[in-house]
């Protein structure tokens, strides 16, 4: 057992690795940063120390060796460093565990192994996370190291909600069946609204709404996910800044036959070129309410497809539940954004979801309710915390073994 009581939180993507050292015993952040551009010509280290000034290198990082061992420099700048006697593992936040890893594992070779297996479900994301852990692995191979996967808290989906209706031979060999992402939030989000309203997470329906630049919607009873938005990829479920969410798979074989698009070229559309940004031109949430309140048309389409899409969700999801207790707003755009959350609730009195208006309005970095005390459904605003969810998953998990 270590003896440690910090973990370093990893989340390496295809250019850029982003970074928390968090100290489990009140879960503060010791540092944290991102490393971006790696492997172009100017890269770019923004590193915040939790006491002094922040510290921002230009340069080139060839790589992810490179990008990691100079997070590793700034840390032993601070007296932090990979070879702290405080410092208890690492977590490795992983998109995609497929069926085998529902919760997080301790990461060994065969580990690796597997997931890099699964590069096929998650061909933008996997093998990124995989070489953050190999980096990290060979500058402290002595210490122990653990996956979270985005994946992992939509494994409890019956199997009637997990299944695609296409033949079963055909799915199960390639794979094929809905997995769901941004799990670690919704696992967060779903607790912390618990803690807001004072209750077990046990005895409480949430639907969480994770808007962001991607999104994603799910239905929780009593702590166990049920439902979700996303499926085989990050791809389908809400109108999301730059993907489309929901379309006729049919669209797919249309553009290909009749448009003459190749495969890479939709792929390209669906995940880079939609949504928001395919609707008006904008993926930025911020812009898009200034340019519909300024009567832009194609921002307003944007912004009302947006909201269309969510409160589509929000009522099937209410339909899974049977009986909502809160649902809770969360990731930059719900977060932040006063005029989809009022969007969003907007004439849902009769499921007993509304918002106050001055609640609503408030800014805060705090979990903060802006319903009104005699709605039926509490209505939240809960700021996710992925960093902290992994770092605390990986240190229990280090604590067992």
């Amino acid at each position: 057992m270590t003896t440690g009581t910090r973990v370093l939180v990893l989340n390496a993507g295809s250019s850029s690795v982003k970074y928390q050292l968090i100290d489990m015993l009140d879960g503060s952040r010791l540092a944290s940063g991102l490393v971006e551009r790696i492997g172009e010509l100017s890269g770019r280290l923004l590193h915040l120390p939790l006491t002094g000034e922040p510290r921002e290198t230009v340069r080139r990082f060839a790589d992810h060796d490179g990008a990691l061992h100079a997070v590793a420099d700034e840390l032993a700048a601070d007296l932090m460093g990979l070879d702290s006697p405080e410092l208890a593992a690492i977590g490795h936040r992983v998109v995609h565990g497929g069926l085998r890893f529902t919760r997080p594992t301790l990461i060994t070779d065969a580990v690796v192994a597997e997931i890099r297996r699964l590069i096929p479900v998650a061909p933008l994301h996997n093998p990124a996370n995989i070489t953050g852990i190999e980096v990290a692995r060979s500058i402290r191979p002595d210490l122990p190291q653990v996956a979270v996967f985005d994946t992992a808290f939509h494994a409890t989906l019956p199997e009637y909600a997990a299944r695609y209706a296409i033949d079963r031979k055909t799915a199960d060999e390639h794979r094929v069946r809905r997995y769901g992402f941004h799990g670690t939030s919704h696992q967060y989000v779903s607790r912390a609204t618990a803690r807001l309203l004072g209750r077990d997470p046990a005895e409480l329906n949430v639907i969480v709404l994770h808007l962001g630049n991607g999104a994603s919607a799910s239905a929780v009873a009593g702590g166990v996910c049920v439902e979700t938005s996303m499926g085989l990829t990050p791809l389908e479920g809400l109108v999301m800044g730059t993907r489309s969410g929901d379309v006729d798979p049919g669209l797919v074989f249309h553009l290909h036959r009749v448009g003459g698009l190749t495969i890479d070229q939709i792929d390209d559309l669906l995940n880079r070129r939609s949504g928001l940004l395919g609707l008006c031109g904008d993926n930025d949430m911020r812009e898009v309410v200034r340019r519909a309140q300024d009567g832009d048309d194609d921002a307003k389409l944007a912004f009302d497809s947006y909201v269309h899409r969510i409160r589509r969700y929000l009522g099937g999801y209410y339909a899974v539940l049977g009986r909502v207790d809160a649902v809770a707003f969360t990731a930059g755009v719900g977060e932040n954004s006063v005029e989809v959350r009022a969007a969003v609730c907007a004439n849902l009195e009769e499921l007993g979801i509304s918002v106050e208006p001055e609640l609503n309005a408030v800014r805060s970095r705090e979990a903060r309710v802006i319903s009104p005390s005699y709605g039926r459904v509490t209505v939240a605003v809960v700021p996710t915390d992925e960093e902290l969810e992994i770092a605390q998953q990986t240190f229990a998990l280090v604590h067992e073994v």
